[in-house]
């Protein structure tokens, strides 16, 4: 029995990240000076144990592939130049509208099992980069004890000293195309423009008696723009993702190349320790939310989904497949998707709080790293948080990922179940469960991408000047090699102790 309540609590429960650089010893056939980058090891992703979650990952992945994306906006161009047949007929809004919901339900597993991949994987990354530059540290006083007091002037000579010429990678074109579409898409002045549109909508009510043939036209278009958003952002995070993991090949190159350097300056063979990132403290409503999301971006919340459709499915026949056959599962997928919309921008927020301190943590690390040799400090790139419009982002982007903003919609929900219920669930109530649901979703969706552009920008300009603070190290190890070699210090070696596992606290 106990184990059973284990395995009903372990979805959404916070745990401790523990992670080690893998330790990179010197190649006695290449000295150090001879090693190039390309020779060191880069960065890899940790491939998960279980066959079914690395094929859901597999499927998740193709989700925000370029063939995938062409082809939904395909679909989508494909049904919009039907409406101009068929826009009088019932069928054109109520095909959108249902495909849209059932999309947008498969869609929301994808995408949240793409923020819990990605948040692992950064802390991960930040525990490998923490976990190699505890060495780094360690093997540089030992090489600086070597200096006789002369690390200021290493310091001087290293600006004549190259860095390496290596650079991060750069974006494709189509990346770039996707990213400045995401820029437009999530700015402010997109959504004020949103909202201006609703907002003439039903300044339009009127003159067409809130008939429903009003209430199908924005419920068309939303479900149109959903679909597009929730492609979109699949492929967004994706090239994203494929992006910043070039980035960290680079720097973790150069960052084992250093490892490499000190160690055969100093004869360390002492391994990489383990860092732990520590978990978030949460409260109790964000316990649940996170349970949620959890249950949702796993093989549990896939399995449900599958069961939900095929149950849909069964009860066609006994229904005729008819058309309340077909707005149930407008209406049930709209109502939870309006959720997942929720959880969704809940999630991102949550995750970009523990994950810029764990990142600003390095920063500063290095930075004192950078004082005790006297070197500049380690900061190349700012980050501008002074303009009007990423202020505004910012404000929105905690207001509608707060817990709070939530149960708001929890609320709302009921409310509409209820509206429908006192109406016997017409077809005025349905679309009432379905109209409010699909213009907040996609209010939603828009500032998910707002939130993903700030927390990306932010990465970047974490890789950049990681990716320049190890460049510059390697140039300061470089210089004292030179110095050491110059002084016949060359090779001499010190005994050091291993340390314990070691917990960062941010």
């Amino acid at each position: 029995m106990s184990a059973f309540l284990r395995v009903l609590r372990s979805p959404g429960a916070t745990r401790d990240v523990v992670a080690s650089a893998t330790t990179q010893y010197p190649d006695a056939s290449k000295p150090g000076s001879e090693r190039a980058v390309t020779d060191v090891p880069g960065y890899t992703v940790k491939a998960k144990s279980g066959l079914l979650d690395r094929g859901l990952d597999y499927v998740v992945h193709a989700s925000g592939s370029a063939p995938v994306f062409i082809f939904i906006q395909s679909l989508l161009l494909a049904w919009a130049f039907l409406g101009i047949p068929f826009h009088k007929t019932t069928i054109w809004p109520v095909v959108i509208s249902d495909a849209q919901a059932i999309f947008s339900y498969i869609f929301d597993s994808f995408l949240m099992r793409q923020q819990l991949n990605g948040y692992n994987e950064n802390l991960t990354v930040v525990a490998e980069v923490r976990s190699r530059s505890r060495s780094t540290k360690r093997m540089l006083e030992i090489v600086t004890n070597q200096l006789d007091g002369n690390v200021q002037q290493i310091a001087r000579a290293m600006e004549s000293q190259p860095l390496i010429e290596v650079q991060l990678p750069k974006e494709s074109f189509f990346t770039k195309c996707i990213t400045w579409s995401a820029n437009a898409l999530g700015s402010i002045l997109f959504v004020v423009f949103y909202w201006a549109c609703i907002f003439v909508w039903l300044g339009l009510g009127p003159l067409n008696g809130w008939s429903n043939q009003w209430q199908l036209d924005i419920n068309s278009a939303t479900s149109a723009l959903m679909v597009f958003i929730f492609s979109f952002l699949a492929i967004l995070r994706e090239r994203h993702t494929d992006y910043l993991r070039s980035c960290l090949d680079a720097i973790y190159r150069v960052d084992g190349l250093l490892e490499i350097k000190l160690r055969q300056m100093t004869g360390d063979e002492i391994p990489n320790d383990e860092t732990i990132i520590p978990s978030l403290k949460i409260n109790v409503i964000q316990r649940a939310i996170t349970y949620y999301a959890d249950v949702v971006g796993t093989l549990v919340g896939i399995a449900l989904l599958v069961i939900v459709l095929i149950v849909w499915a069964c009860i066609g026949p006994a229904l005729h497949f008819n058309a309340n056959w077909w707005l149930l599962i407008g209406t049930y997928a709209g109502l939870i998707g309006l959720n997942d919309g929720f959880i969704l921008r809940n999630m991102q927020a949550l995750h970009r709080r523990h994950e810029d301190p764990v990142f600003r943590a390095i920063e500063t690390e290095d930075d004192e790293l950078f004082k005790s040799l006297g070197l500049p400090s380690s900061t190349e790139v700012p980050v501008q948080t002074t303009t009007m419009s990423y202020k505004v982002s910012e404000r929105m982007n905690r207001i509608c990922g707060h817990e709070v903003t939530v149960l708001l919609g929890v609320i709302l929900l009921v409310a509409l179940l209820v509206g429908a219920s006192i109406m016997h669930w017409s077809e005025t109530g349905q679309l009432i469960c379905n109209i409010p649901p699909s213009i907040i979703e996609s209010f939603f969706m828009v500032i998910l991408i707002t939130g993903h552009n700030a927390s990306d920008k932010l990465r970047r300009i974490d890789m950049q000047n990681l990716f320049e603070r190890r460049r510059m190290l390697l140039a300061f190890v470089g210089a004292t090699e030179d110095w050491l070699k110059g002084n016949s210090k060359f090779g001499q070696t010190t005994e050091v102790l291993a340390d314990e596992r070691v917990y960062v606290c941010v």
